[in-house]
């Protein structure tokens, strides 16, 4: 199973590692506002009755993970900082967990099933969401917590309160207006790192038709193919053991 935990809304579906496609409808619930820890059980836990699995599962999580724990909580309540979020779920689902970076989720979905499969070399993933995630893969092997949203750019820090996708409903900016933000972050983005693809995602991917002109050429980005499912999609694989992401990126903790 693959839970997929937004600044917005909470996913979760069943996912048939074979092919990364669903096997369950995806669920969703709003995140809770406080996003608090219990708040946030409470609201994965009533998804979870939904379903008839006792299996793993996978958490993408808002947040720089390291050994299981949060470490930022830059689009999740701030009570979240310091939780041994791994443990934390295990004990509230009673189920063998894994949680990693929600965005380095949807870039191991990618590179398994999606735009990045194949690619090697440096591939970036690049959602536009509540936040700016940002996940990266080098020939293969996930560089777990890279948070491109968190840099400053234009005067403007963190980039992503300007730059996201939430930027635009906020100031109900025209899609040419948001398009050319977006560009200029993907340009900044691609002089300093050089990547060899770059697949942009996140939940206006369906509107990638509206903004995909406003991209310079040059650009090397195409949509994510795994389209707003990627997050719960690589949680799941992550789950799996078999993501390739390193000790690093996720701690699996037994239920007890």
């Amino acid at each position: 199973m693959g839970i997929d935990v937004g600044g917005s809304g909470i996913k979760s579906a069943l996912v048939d590692l074979t092919d990364g496609s669903l096997v369950s409808e995806r669920l969703r619930v709003d995140t809770p506002q406080p996003a608090t820890p219990q708040a946030c059980a409470t609201a994965l836990g009533a998804q979870l009755s939904e379903y008839t699995y006792d299996g793993p599962i996978g958490i993408g999580f808002p947040s720089v993970i390291r050994n299981g724990t949060v470490e930022t909580a830059n689009n999740i309540d701030p009570a979240w900082v310091g939780y041994k979020a791994a443990d934390f779920f295990a004990e509230a689902t009673g189920r063998d967990t894994v949680v990693l970076n929600d965005a380095d989720a949807a870039a191991l979905a990618e590179a398994a099933y999606g735009a990045a499969a194949g690619v090697d070399g440096m591939v970036l993933t690049i959602t536009f969401g509540t936040g700016i995630g940002s996940g990266l893969l080098v020939d293969g092997k996930l560089v777990p917590n890279l948070e491109l949203g968190q840099i400053e750019l234009e005067g403007h820090a963190p980039a992503e309160t300007y730059f996201a996708a939430k930027a635009r409903r906020r100031e109900d900016l025209e899609w040419d207006e948001w398009g050319s933000r977006a560009n200029r972050y993907l340009r900044h983005v691609d002089y300093v790192f050089n990547p060899d693809l770059i697949v942009i995602g996140g939940g206006l991917i369906k509107n990638w038709e509206m903004f995909a002109h406003l991209l310079d050429e040059k650009l090397p980005v195409v949509p994510a193919e795994m389209g707003n499912n990627a997050g719960l999609v690589g949680a799941a694989l992550a789950a799996s053991g078999t993501s390739g992401t390193g000790g690093e990126a996720v701690r699996r903790s037994q239920s007890r």
